[in-house]
């Protein structure tokens, strides 16, 4: 598991990277400011918790039977960053207005990781 986040962590931060470029010279005069906002949130989210799930793949490294919940986090966080950021990318490039109604699961499994993260905290030996 330590692996496959540690590598899922470097490929969403540097496609966060990629999104935010593109967002920035690509989209720019292409779509309107409050859907480049949305797009720059969906991003910038991507990348906070590409860092996180980093850190979980470093936790992961270093303990020799991690809790569940360490691991359920970084699951969180993944299917947080699909359904979160992947939302708000296609509801700016799309302007499909019910994409926005999926953004709060996204956002919920992102609390949910945060909050799986910081029970494996009190699991940890």
């Amino acid at each position: 598991m330590t692996q496959l986040f540690l590598s899922l962590a470097a490929i969403l931060g540097g496609l966060s990277v990629a999104a935010g470029a593109f967002a920035s010279h690509a989209l720019r005069e292409r779509i309107s400011e409050r859907s480049l906002l949305i797009f720059e949130t969906g991003a910038r989210y991507q990348m906070y918790h590409a860092l996180a799930l980093l850190v979980i793949a470093l936790l992961l490294s270093r303990v020799d039977s991690p809790p569940p919940s360490l691991v359920a986090s970084g699951w969180l966080f993944i299917i947080g960053i699909a359904i979160f950021s992947g939302s708000l990318y296609a509801l700016s490039l799309t302007d499909v207005k019910y994409l926005g109604a999926i953004t709060p699961i996204g956002g919920a499994a992102f609390l949910a990781g945060w909050c799986a993260l910081a029970f494996a905290a009190w699991s940890l030996k």
